[in-house]
């Protein structure tokens, strides 16, 4: 196998790790309004994801330093023609941070209730953008390949907010939201448990019915791909997941749900990359403008040295992942919530 091939699927596991991990974060943060109905609620449902969040985020870091080291092309390209977007992206993902840490600094309805809806808003927006991305990936974008060597991207924000790329972002964020609220009940007890489960059926109908179009959309849309085979293996298993994970939360079995939700965003993400390969995005402006693995991928040398460095490092990072999860495996309740103190007087 060519590194190049070998890379393409080093960054689409990163890209499948940082959605499954910090798309149960978002999930956590969408369910604020909802499942969080006093203070203690609330930040009952932000301590289930506060060891963790920060940390899953990384995966996106890695994942966009890997993508600039191996496809330098393809990151120039994306990035500077899904600008508005990606910005966008990360004005939520900063004001989500920022949050978390600055929710529980100064006491006050206002203070808590601005810092909350930041939360919210930016847990929305993060996946429903990427899942409008990663539609138009598949779909192809007006890009231009020019004499001086790269592409040009030839289209606006506008031009990505079509219906098949709208439905897109509609699914990745609902998978989500019920990632997350699967997650909510894994790690509660009680009340918050048992209406995060009601919450995780009713949004897990909408989720299954939307997804299943998208993914058939998706299958029509490649009919005349080399790879149709694996496309279809790919979405069929991540819909079988999605209905598994739906019916192991009807059964109250919350660790058998979010393994079918996690399954299901991996071979969600693996359907679209399979759609991809050999290309890494697909020109509307005729297949002598699209973007190959190999066109866009870096030198020889800079490949074989990356895969070094990733042989060494990144079996650490798995393993300090998997020990901060086993540390802070426990189910939280309202009894280890802290008691807030009044706020003082203020002249």
């Amino acid at each position: 196998m060519e590194l190049t091939t070998v890379w393409f699927l080093i960054v689409g596991v990163m890209l499948i790790g940082y959605f499954v991990l910090d798309g149960f974060d978002f999930g956590v943060g969408m369910s604020l309004p909802f499942l969080g109905k006093t203070n203690t609620d609330r930040r009952v449902l932000i301590n289930t994801i506060g060891p963790v969040w920060d940390l899953n985020e990384t995966w996106l870091i890695v994942a966009g330093a890997s993508l600039f080291a191996a496809f330098p092309e393809w990151y120039a390209t994306m990035f500077s023609g899904f600008y508005l977007a990606l910005l966008l992206i990360l004005i939520a993902l900063i004001l989500r941070g920022v949050s978390f840490e600055f929710r529980h600094q100064r006491k006050g309805v206002k203070w808590t209730r601005w810092f909350d809806q930041f939360i919210f808003w930016g847990s929305v927006l993060p996946p429903l953008l990427w899942g409008v991305a990663f539609a138009n990936l598949v779909q192809g974008v007006p890009i231009r390949a020019v004499e001086t060597g790269g592409w040009l991207y030839e289209g606006t924000l506008l031009t990505l907010l079509n219906p098949y790329g709208l439905l897109g972002g509609i699914v990745v964020m609902l998978l989500c939201f019920t990632h997350g609220l699967v997650f909510v009940a894994l790690k509660t007890v009680g009340e918050m448990r048992d209406n995060a489960r009601k919450l995780a059926k009713n949004v897990g109908i909408v989720t299954i019915v939307l997804a299943a179009a998208f993914l058939v959309w998706t299958i029509v849309m490649n009919l005349s791909n080399p790879n149709i085979g694996l496309i279809i293996t790919c979405a069929a298993i991540a819909a079988v997941a999605l209905i598994g994970g739906w019916v192991a939360n009807l059964a109250g079995r919350e660790g058998w749900a979010f393994v079918g939700n996690t399954v299901t965003i991996a071979f969600a993400l693996l359907t679209i990359f399979s759609a991809l390969f050999p290309n890494l995005m697909i020109s509307t402006l005729g297949d002598e403008h699209t973007m190959s693995v190999v066109g866009a991928a870096s030198s020889q040398k800079t490949l074989e040295l990356m895969t070094w460095v990733a042989v060494f490092t990144l079996p650490l990072v798995l393993a300090y992942q998997a020990w901060t999860y086993w540390v802070f495996r426990k189910r939280l309740t309202h009894e280890m919530i802290p008691v807030e103190q009044p706020a003082e007087a203020t002249a």
